[in-house]
């Protein structure tokens, strides 16, 4: 019996992808709960498994914004936008955590590269509007 190699071989499953999987899903349910701090124990422990996931790091990130600690939330979104640069939800929250720390410069920087990827998002304008310049 002859069996298909490369390109139409079946690779062996990671055993650990289920257990990843469910650990997502936990985190997501543990955020629209918002029960922030459980979220968090739970991202962490996702992203040590799977470093480069990119909607984990920005849940994550976006729950370091919510409480307030925007240096951190900026860490994760930055990795995030190393995976998937031309997300606007990242870009936005990235500019909204750098308007919180008063640095104008990095907020125009997010706001042009969202401009450049959506031209009429209306959130960029009101968001501009609002900067003291």
């Amino acid at each position: 019996m002859n069996y298909l190699v490369g390109l139409f071989s079946k690779t062996p499953k990671d055993p650990q992808e289920k257990k990843n999987l469910a650990k997502y899903k936990e985190l997501k349910k543990l955020v629209k709960a918002k029960k922030y701090p459980e979220a968090l124990r739970i991202g962490r422990d996702v992203l040590n498994k799977m470093p480069n996931h990119h909607d984990a790091l920005f849940i994550v990130g976006g729950i370091y914004y919510i409480q307030n600690k925007f240096k951190t939330a900026i860490t994760y979104f930055d990795k995030s936008l190393e995976i998937g640069q031309y997300d606007i939800d990242v870009l936005l929250l990235k500019a909204y955590s750098h308007q919180k720390l008063n640095e104008n410069k990095r907020v125009l920087q997010c706001c042009d590269k969202i401009k450049e990827i959506d031209p009429k998002n209306k959130s960029v304008s009101e968001l501009l509007e609002s900067l003291d310049l």
